[in-house]
């Protein structure tokens, strides 16, 4: 860099050698591109030698681009009406200089959503913040999982537990998080491919099978409820290939103790870029799939009112000899988050089948079809 500034120097000093204004103007302006390049994203990159080490890798990862929290499950009331939850927390890389020693620096974002599915109701409850981090209004801390935006609290306490604690304007939730199982490193030890090259990936983990237990507050009053409950936490710099549009994911808490993942990352034509699958049983043995072992064949699509996407809201997965049928809790379960990550998209409360017997109950993700998904928005 300081060789770069000295040649543009000299060059604007020989050109304009008889105008001082001039020789103050090119300083500036090799100042003004200083400041522009040393606020240059330079983020890490996700490599598949990392060890991922606990607890540290339940806290933020300021160095990635984007980061997210994201629990999803099935609740029961004390009359057994089902309902499903998600509560998604994102930390986002602003790209502005992590050096800048000023409080006021925007350098990374904080966005939350939190959603209720409802079969009373026939739709979902949806909120949506976001903030800027800084001045213990809004974090995610290093270290163990300790996030907060405005009033919303997402913690992991020393018991390994989770606490919940959402308010929105016709719902909240505050839960308690149990693991009853040991975590999955996705992918290869937790390095999850999400494309053809090694550099399309992130670090991955996932608790399946928490057990739930607190109260929402729902049809203005109070609701005891109880269930399981599916964590991921996911962290990377560049997850998508130029092609991709987009994602399906489903994470399922099967009823026999397993534990079901799959993914595919949708090229823009059509066709599948890239696949991952996982089933792990009760016993802990993990069967591991390849990406031409798995196929996602939608059955059913729903056309959103508000945004005209087609969803696949119904959905029949292939791995390898076993074939799994995903149903919604209800079609309605499109969540429009234009204004906190630029995207709409469908996240619901799914029952699925194998081989057409009861399996277990989950949540299935779809993105890229209102709209081309982009991560470095």
């Amino acid at each position: 860099m300081p060789i770069l500034k000295y040649i543009q120097y000299e060059w604007f000093k020989q050109k304009y050698r008889s105008t001082r204004f001039m020789q103050v103007f090119a300083c500036s302006v090799v100042l003004f591109a200083t400041v522009v390049l040393a606020d240059s994203p330079r983020f890490s990159p996700v490599t598949p030698d990392y060890v991922l080490t606990f607890p540290h890798d339940y806290g933020a990862h300021p160095d990635f681009r984007i980061e997210w929290w994201y629990v999803t499950g099935w609740l029961e009331t004390v009359d057994k009406e089902p309902l499903g939850f998600q509560i998604t927390f994102f930390r986002s890389a602003t790209g502005h200089n992590p050096d800048n020693p000023s409080r006021f620096a925007p350098k990374q974002l904080i966005i939350a959503h939190m959603a209720l599915s409802d079969p009373d109701k026939g739709k979902v409850l949806y909120e949506q913040r976001s903030a800027r981090e800084g001045f213990e209004l809004s974090y995610a801390r290093l270290g163990n999982t300790d996030i907060k935006l405005d009033d919303w609290r997402f913690v992991r306490e020393i018991d390994g537990g989770y606490q919940v604690n959402m308010q929105a304007a016709d719902f909240s939730l505050d839960l308690s998080l149990a693991p009853t199982q040991a975590m999955i490193l996705q992918g290869d030890k937790g390095f999850s491919r999400k494309g053809p090259t090694l550099a399309q990936a992130s670090y991955y983990y996932s608790e399946p099978h928490l057990n739930v237990a607190g109260t929402i507050f729902h049809h203005n009053q109070p609701v005891t409820v109880s269930g399981r409950a599916w964590l991921d936490h996911e962290w990377s710099s560049e997850l998508l290939d130029a092609e991709a549009v987009g994602w399906d994911w489903v994470g399922a808490n099967l009823a026999d103790g397993s534990a079901f993942m799959a993914f595919q990352i949708r090229h823009k034509n059509g066709t599948q870029l890239w696949a991952q699958a996982i089933l792990r049983d009760a016993s802990g043995h993990v069967t591991q799939f390849k990406p031409e072992q798995i196929e996602f064949v939608p059955v059913r699509t729903w056309r959103s009112p508000y945004t005209e996407a087609i969803y696949p809201v119904v959905m029949r997965v292939h791995t390898d000899t076993a074939e799994w049928l995903l149903t919604p809790l209800l079609d309605d379960q499109e969540l429009d988050s234009r204004q906190s990550i630029g995207a709409a998209y469908w996240e619901g409360a799914v029952t699925l089948t194998r081989d057409g017997q009861f399996a277990g109950q989950g949540y299935l993700e779809l993105t890229g079809y209102a709209d081309s998904l982009n991560l470095n928005r």
